[in-house]
């Protein structure tokens, strides 16, 4: 998720956290807003493990962002750090126990959120590899952070406010609209691929950027990803969208020409898109993640492996070109419409 709705959750939890403690009515607002402070921070903090990367190895960086520092397991030790960082500043503010009580509010819940996209996080380290990955909001959605945003507001600025509360029951209610959004999206592509025929071995849904509207369907038959996209208002409407093969070893073994490090690489790049590695038809020798693309009907992944020439170390590439026909395809779909033009 985004950094802004991290720390907006995060200082939510605190501050509301602050509010329950019975402290004097002159000192309440004060305190409440520095732990507001110490919680927005450590939502941060997980993150940190962006910072892991190495100019030797271009898929660090995939292998321990949303790794350890995200794992439930681990967040009293990062919440103790952040909080011993914050305290020289604010030890004449709070108390350390409702400092770290802050921290570690702050702190355990940016999991909890980076788990509501489909990005993958590590929650359950060390008892289990398997990353969590809901699928149940976009990594930016000001909708959901304006819900929680106002009422943080509110409830810094008076005293006898209530407004925090509201946050969390109207965040609640946005994450269980979402998850009706999600049955209904797969249920819809389960029933389209049952129309043609096909098996899925693995099917995805997520919603598209900004919105629980417009649905991005994938699923895995006879060697091949197919994409559809979805509008989900009070009936489904239904985009047809493109199929490509995954990427196969003899395909694997054409882009890597004899690299042995090279191969590895497109493995390590599989494993990390959950099996939904291709080979980009528009760039040939691009590796790239099928689930995720511009438009929800594209198979045109925005990020993936590439290399320089023979011998040239992996590069991990991020593309986001979007033209103004893609933006004007993209609406359209978004509000349930015809497709602009003919792709």
């Amino acid at each position: 998720m985004d950094p802004l709705t991290h720390a907006v959750l995060g200082a939510s939890f605190a501050a509301g956290a602050a509010s329950l403690r019975p402290l004097r009515q002159e000192s309440a607002l004060r305190r409440r807003r520095f732990a507001a402070m110490a919680g927005a921070v450590a939502g941060l903090a997980p993150d940190i493990d962006a910072f892991i990367q190495s100019g030797e190895d271009a898929l660090l960086v995939l292998d321990y962002h949303r790794h350890f520092t995200h794992a439930l397991a681990f967040a009293p030790l990062g919440a103790l750090v952040v909080a011993g960082l914050l305290w020289p500043l604010l030890r004449r503010r709070l108390g350390f126990g409702l400092l770290y009580l802050s921290c570690l509010l702050g702190y355990f819940v940016h999991p909890l959120l980076d788990a509501c996209t489909s990005y993958g996080t590590h929650l359950w380290l060390p008892v289990s590899r398997e990353p969590a990955a809901w699928n149940l909001v976009a990594v930016f959605d000001p909708t959901f952070t304006l819900l929680l945003a106002v009422p943080l507001y509110l409830f810094l600025r008076r005293d006898g406010s209530r407004a925090v509360a509201w946050g969390f029951v109207l965040g609640a209610a946005y994450l269980g609209l979402s998850a009706v959004q999600h049955q209904r999206a797969e249920q819809a592509l389960l029933e389209l691929a049952r129309a043609r025929g096909h098996q899925p071995t693995q099917v995805s849904v997520k919603p598209t950027l900004a919105n629980l509207v417009l649905w991005r369907g994938l699923y895995i038959h006879d060697g091949r990803v197919q994409a559809d996209a979805f509008h989900l208002g009070t009936a489904p409407r239904h985009y047809a969208g493109e199929s490509l093969p995954l990427l196969a070893a003899d395909t694997a073994r054409r882009i890597a020409a004899g690299d042995a490090r090279r191969l590895a690489d497109i493995e390590r790049f599989r494993a990390f898109s959950d099996g939904f590695a291709v080979e980009d038809r528009r760039q040939p020798g691009f590796v790239g993640d099928a689930r995720y693309a511009m438009l929800p009907t594209r198979i045109a992944p925005i990020w993936g492996l590439q290399w320089g020439g023979p011998g040239a170390a992996t590069e991990f590439v991020s593309r986001h070109e979007f033209t103004p026909a893609m933006r004007g395809e993209f609406f359209a779909m978004l509000f349930g419409r015809e497709l602009p033009v003919a792709r």
